[in-house]
């Protein structure tokens, strides 16, 4: 576990969830060389399997933000990265950084961080109070169509947006950079030529697409830093098993997630 105490205030902090990636499917195209981006980065190469602690976008997110990232599948207690001050926690420890503040972003914020959101999929569309909720955390949010889960190159677009407000924010700033990748969650389809509903095999060819736009953000992010990053998604979905589809339902392919956290060092530490 990374020291998330030590690094608040030294460290940017980069936050995406992959929104709706199965594990099984974030597994298997990563051992297939599909992800190289990411493969890079992953510790060990491999994505650590975790329990979201919700089943669908809108509740997940709200547990993140509160410092509930997903729990590590062997019986806990597991210390947390990030933990709101209240009595009683039996998973706050040493390397915890533990904020005086309902949520992350708020207790980021109150730290002098500038935070950033990118939003992607409908609850981050600030279309609706719903759609506003999450979005209204950060001190800037943004969402247009081109980022929405309809637009083929919606990686690219939230990546190009994403470098371009962390280069704005000042050197001498921290930053919190959240990114809600939009790509596979429905319709994920239009990444297979002629395929007219979400499978399993849609969803990985989805993922080859966003693995080939996140190798420019993790370029372009290493101008400034170091990265205190954390990669996961927030929730899988059903495509078919037991006669399931979709999410907001309990079942292992919906609370299976792949989990990763990683420092990303700055380019000149690297050369």
């Amino acid at each position: 576990m990374i020291d998330a105490q030590s690094a608040i205030g030294t460290h940017d902090i980069l936050f995406v969830t992959l929104d709706t990636l199965r594990y099984d499917v974030a597994c298997e195209a990563m051992a297939a060389g599909e992800t190289p981006a990411l493969a890079a980065l992953v510790p060990g190469g491999q994505w650590e399997r975790r329990h979201s602690p919700a089943s669908f976008t809108y509740a997940a997110h709200r547990a993140f933000f509160a410092g509930f990232l997903p729990t590590p599948i062997e019986p806990g207690p597991h210390e947390r990265l990030f933990a709101m001050r209240f009595p009683g926690s039996l998973t706050t420890g040493s390397k915890t950084a533990v904020f005086d503040a309902p949520d992350i972003v708020t207790g980021l914020a109150e730290l002098g961080y500038r935070t950033i959101c990118i939003g992607g999929v409908g609850f981050f569309n600030k279309q609706t109070p719903l759609g506003s909720a999450l979005p209204s955390l950060f001190a800037e949010s943004y969402w247009n169509p081109r980022l929405g889960v309809t637009f083929y190159h919606s990686t690219r677009e939230q990546v190009r947006l994403a470098l371009k407000r962390a280069e704005a924010v000042p050197a001498d700033r921290r930053a919190f950079l959240f990114i809600n990748i939009s790509a596979l969650h429905h319709p994920n389809c239009i990444y297979v030529p002629g395929a007219k509903a979400d499978s399993h095999a849609t969803q990985r060819a989805a993922l080859a697409y966003v693995d080939a736009e996140l190798a420019s953000l993790f370029s372009g992010l290493r101008r400034r830093g170091p990265w205190l990053c954390i990669l996961c998604s927030d929730h899988g979905t059903a495509y078919g098993e037991d006669g399931y589809r979709g999410h907001r339902l309990a079942h292992p392919c919906v609370w299976d997630v792949p989990y990763a956290e990683f420092i990303l060092p700055r380019e000149q530490e690297t050369a």
